[in-house]
């Protein structure tokens, strides 16, 4: 990872096991950790000196890059330090960081995961209801499972133990949200579980929310949990 005297963290080739180079990574101008584009957050400036979240991290110009913490966020945004450290990344003192930052990131990362969801369920690669689930769980088609999280224990423990016991490899991720949330995202009524069936949908999925998560202090220290399902199960609970 390379860093500019701005303290902007830039694109970096990191030299995987074969010798190719790996996804450029960001670090983060507050701790120092290191992620891909899609495990951070970033922070982008607009024409008036207003700091807003680029969760797309699509906007022109400049970026900054925080870890998806919300805690960490929150606490530097009341401290000064926050903008003292967006003064040198983006080398001007014109900083307003808004009152409503945080609570702005919470409201997107959220929506960014729901919507994608929503996207995966219209292309076909979701299904839902425990016993479809677990027949797909049964035949090895399932990627990745997602449990609503006011579901039932011994529901959720039926289809991990389930998934345990698959032919393929599946990762199990509890929801930051309740079963009305989830339902709605889906359109449909009473979703508790959930599952994806295809293997770049699940990796899609499992990006958005890990981040949805890590920024809600679940599973912050996991920055590969946005990657595709890897060998063997992960089941990550609350």
């Amino acid at each position: 990872m390379s860093q500019n005297e701005t303290g902007i963290a830039t694109d970096i080739d990191v030299q995987g096991p074969t010798g190719k180079p790996s996804a450029p990574e960001r670090k983060c101008i507050l701790t120092g950790e290191h992620g891909s584009r899609d495990a951070l957050i970033r922070l982008a400036l607009d024409d008036a000196g207003g700091v807003h979240a680029d969760l797309a991290a699509r906007a022109p110009g400049r970026g900054a890059w925080l870890a998806p913490n919300r805690a960490l966020i929150a606490t530097a945004a009341a401290k000064g330090k926050l903008r003292g450290v967006l003064m040198r990344a983006f080398k001007t003192t014109s900083i307003n960081v808004p009152d409503t930052l945080v609570e702005t990131i919470a409201a997107g990362l959220e929506r960014r995961a729901l919507d994608r969801l929503g996207l995966e369920n219209k292309a076909g690669h979701l299904i839902w209801g425990s016993e479809r689930i677990g027949d797909a769980l049964s035949a090895g088609r399932v990627r990745l499972l997602l449990h609503a999280n006011d579901a039932a224990p011994d529901g959720m423990a039926k289809l991990d133990g389930k998934a345990k016991g698959a032919p393929n490899s599946v990762v199990s991720i509890v929801l930051p949200v309740g079963r009305e949330i989830l339902s709605l995202a889906l359109g449909r009524e009473n979703v508790v579980h959930a599952a994806v069936c295809e293997t770049a949908a699940a990796a899609r999925v499992s990006g958005a929310v890990a981040r949805w998560r890590a920024f809600n202090g679940l599973d912050f220290n996991d920055m590969g949990a946005n990657a595709a399902p890897t060998k063997g199960i992960r089941v990550t609970h609350e």
